[in-house]
Formats: C-alpha cells, structure tokens, sequence
C-alpha cells in the first residue's frame, strides 16, 4: 500500500525524469495491464478498479510526467511527450506488451502509442477517449473552460485564481462533477487522497503548466487530427471502446462516429455515464473489461 493509502506499491522510474507509478501486484503468469488517466488526472483514477483487476492481471498505474506525484521538472507535457514517456514506461518498466487502459488523453496517448509502436501493446481499452468527431454545440461550461485553457497568460492567471479562491477539496468536487461524477458517491478515502496529493504538491506553477502544456496540446491534436486517425487505422490489436452517453468533455457523437469506423472494435456505450466510467461504475467497468479481456483471449501471459 502506497504512503497515501492507495491499495498500491510507490514506486519511482527513472524516464528521463522520475514517473511515479503505483503496483498493485497481480498473478505473475497473467497479463500485464497498464492504467493510463486523463488530463488532470493521476493514478488515484485508478482506486476503485485496480484491487478487482489485479486479481486476473498485474496491474500498475502511472502518472504521467506533471500530474499526479510525478512532477514536471523541466520536462514537456505535451500529447507527443506523453507518448515518449509511456513508451518508455512499457519497454523500460513493464518489459512485455501490456494491456492498455485509457481514459480521455490517457486514451488519445494510448491510441498514439499503439498506432507508433504495436510491438508494445497486446490489447486497447478506451474509457471515453479524447477523439474527435461531427461538429457539435459543447456543453458551455466545458467550452469556456477549455477556451480559458488555451489562451496563453489568461490559462495561468485562470488556475492561480481558482487556487487562490477555493479550497483543494472543492477543486476536486468541482472537477469530478465537471466529468460528470457525484461527489457523494465517491469513497471519502479516495476524495481524502485527492485532497492530500494536491495539498503536497511542491512546484505548484511547473504543475499548472505542464496541465496547461498538456490541454493545449490535446486541443491541437483535436483541431488537426490526421495523424491521430492514421494511428487509430493502422491498430490491429483488440480495441474495447466504452463510452458514457452523458459525457459532458468528449460528446458521445464523436465515440459512435469511431465504432462506425472501426468496426472489428468492441464498442460499448453506457447510458446516464459521464466520462469517467471507472470511478462513476467501478464494477461496470471491471466486469466490462474482464468480459472482453477473456472473448479476446487476454487472461494468459503474453506470447
């Protein structure tokens, strides 16, 4: 269990700067799933599946380089950084292809790795990922909110003022009901940890800019997203896409026109989910992922 009470092992890799990572153990000869969080994010994601997944995978949960406890430094948070980062995280740490779980950027860095290097990964999971899709209205509160993000200057002074102004606990309050999740059905414990990570962090700005670096970056990979479609067509692994149709960040719209192009992947779309289906359905999700990882014959070890 890690210093925080996460039902995990701290550990610290060394990827061109230390990436914090949890490992939550798992049977050695079965498959090695890796838990990849979204923008402003962290392994804390993670708490209400990991204990049911390491049961049948080992499991280990990072925290991309600025999120969580794996702080910044003078590293970039960009989309394509992040990539680098798990890549690393998968061939230096992990040392077999795994099985990725993604959930929005952690799901569009996952799509990007498995399209640059399929050798690394066995199998996708995307847990509302950040893809793009038709056009449509967005919900206001998200699209000011972004569009405050990826203004330079007015994206900095918006997060130093929202930390000045409230408290770590309603920040977090805010941003799970902003992904659609009611605070009051979370654990206390895992609101309790939300609360201390953000309460210790030490570079405060290199932290609000590597999340800043992080959305906007995620923004342009939207805005011109040829690339990220060329990987998406190039994965020949299994791909389960699930996705919740009250998914206020990344409408549904957008996950149904990707099943509609991809249609060897599994797509699962939950009604009444937002877009975090791992903390809002925890035993959904569990039982979701294990379904499909045995149709797919995933529960061995790797070949």
């Amino acid at each position: 269990m890690a210093e925080d009470g996460t039902p995990g092992r701290s550990r610290t890799a060394d990827l061109g700067g230390p990436v914090h990572y949890l490992d939550f153990g798992g049977p050695a000869e079965g498959p090695v799933v890796v838990l990849v969080h979204g923008l402003g994010g962290s392994h804390l994601n993670w708490d209400l599946v990991a204990p049911a997944l390491r049961e049948h995978a080992r499991v280990l949960a990072l925290d991309l380089p600025g999120f969580g406890r794996s702080e910044p430094g003078g590293r970039k948070a960009s989309v394509p950084a992040n990539v680098a980062v798990l890549h690393r995280f998968l061939t230096e740490v992990v040392g077999e292809p795994a099985v990725l779980v993604g959930n929005s950027m952690g799901g569009m860095i996952s799509i990007l790795e498995t399209g640059e290097h399929p050798e690394a990964v066995r199998a996708l999971v995307l847990l509302d990922p950040a893809v793009p899709g038709p056009r449509r209205a967005l919900d206001p509160l998200v699209a000011v909110t972004f569009a405050l993000y990826a203004i330079p200057f007015v994206g900095e002074r918006f997060l130093w003022w929202r930390r000045r102004r409230t408290s770590a606990l309603v920040r977090v309050h805010d941003m799970l009901e902003l992904v659609g999740v009611d605070p009051e059905r979370v654990p206390p414990a895992v609101i309790d940890r939300s609360v201390t990570l953000l309460e210790e962090r030490r570079d405060v700005q290199g932290m609000d800019r590597a999340f800043l670096a992080a959305a906007r970056s995620l923004l342009r990979v939207l805005a011109d997203p040829r690339r990220y479609r060329a990987a998406m067509a190039s994965i020949e692994v299994p791909v389960l896409l699930v996705h919740g149709d009250r998914d206020r960040l990344v409408p549904v719209e957008a996950a149904r026109d990707i099943a509609q192009q991809h249609p060897s992947w599994r797509y699962a779309e939950w009604s009444g989910v937002g877009h975090v289906p791992q903390l809002q359905e925890p035993e959904r999700t569990v039982v979701e992922l294990l379904d499909w990882m045995r149709a797919a014959a995933l529960t061995g070890p790797a070949a």
